[in-house]
């Protein structure tokens, strides 16, 4: 009997396991059913739709209108990505978003027909999609401070932009030859790059009136640089010019040219007759010449005007001099030569 007991203690212990087994088993089940249940997606779908609300709503406040434009502005802010709801935007005529750590534009920016202005200087974005160059009504496109190494050729689709700012991206060296395609383009920098020479498309833009590419690495210039007809201001400081074309001469548009800090030997005499520059820069040159400006004015109105005199020191008037003191000498090495 007391064998029986035991067997039969045994049986029901198993049997009570087994039991419990199946059920665990039967809620595993039912829990796996309810998880891909279509009253389950439409739950899951629900909760993705309130957090596009949520986000929505933190965009509308970043949205404000100026001049009759309506503008998203969002600085200081950590947005690395943009989300896809803001498509909801799509009016939105002008973007300003600065320091938020953007790494990329997204391609849904095609959607924004209307964009104006696209801001997004002082962040981290590394690529331009091709996407941009849907934007055909775009005016300004500003890239400063980031991290770009190519631009693409779609860009040279925005025909109507008019102002580029690619400064400080320092991998960026080229430009497509589609960026001739820009024939609105007046404003362009592209300073603080990497840069060796000017980009031919640059001088095939026939409105450009404004171009920086100071803190780049220019040995030289084009030839043919007077096909700039419209350029009224030059920044070319801190690259490493060794000479200039005599064609910069004719330039007749050209008002300011900032040369400081190249490897400028000489000055180009045809320069001398650029009566439209109003302001040049030859400061920090190792120039072959020593031209010091006659004094012209009292000491007291020397003191007043400091700073310009001391701008002027290597401006059109140093420049005027420097020209005719290498005429000079020219001519008087010239009478020696004769003369022997």
């Amino acid at each position: 009997m007391v064998g029986v007991v035991a067997c039969g203690s045994v049986s029901s212990i198993k049997a009570l396991w087994e039991t419990r087994i199946r059920r665990v088993k039967e809620d595993q089940e039912e829990e796996k059913k309810r998880r891909t249940s279509p009253g389950s997606a439409a739950g899951r779908v629900s909760v993705g739709a309130w957090e596009n609300r949520a986000i929505l709503a933190r965009l509308k406040e970043k949205l404000k209108t100026e001049d009759g434009r309506l503008i998203l502005c969002i600085e200081q802010e950590e947005w690395k990505t943009l989300p896809g709801c803001l498509v909801q935007f799509s009016q939105v005529q002008e973007w300003q978003i600065h320091r938020t750590g953007l790494q990329k534009i997204p391609s849904f920016i095609s959607s924004f027909q209307s964009l104006l202005v696209l801001d997004l200087s002082r962040n981290g974005v590394s690529e331009i999609p091709k996407q941009i160059g849907k934007l055909t009504r775009l005016k300004e496109l500003l890239l400063s401070y980031n991290r770009l190494q190519v631009v693409p050729e779609e860009l040279g689709h925005c025909e109507s932009l008019e102002r580029l700012e690619l400064a400080m991206n320092r991998d960026l060296s080229e430009l497509p030859d589609q960026f001739k395609n820009l024939h609105k383009l007046q404003h362009l920098d592209l300073s603080m790059n990497d840069f060796t020479s000017m980009p031919g498309c640059v001088v095939d833009l026939p409105a450009l009136e404004w171009l920086d590419m100071g803190g780049n690495r220019l040995q030289h210039l084009p030839d043919d640089i007077h096909r700039m007809e419209k350029l009224h201001t030059l920044w070319l400081q801190r690259n490493q010019l060794e000479k200039l074309p005599d064609n910069i001469s004719r330039m007749a548009s050209l008002d300011t040219l900032v040369l400081s800090s190249n490897r400028l030997r000489d000055i180009p005499p045809l320069m001398e007759g650029m009566c439209n520059l109003r302001f040049v820069n030859f400061r920090d040159n190792p120039l072959t010449l020593e031209v010091t400006l006659p004094v012209g004015k009292t000491k007291a109105e020397d003191a007043e005007e400091e700073e310009e005199d001391d701008r002027e020191m290597f401006g059109r008037e140093f420049m005027q001099m420097y020209i005719q003191e290498a005429r000079k000498r020219a001519y008087a090495i010239l009478n020696v030569h004769c003369s022997n």
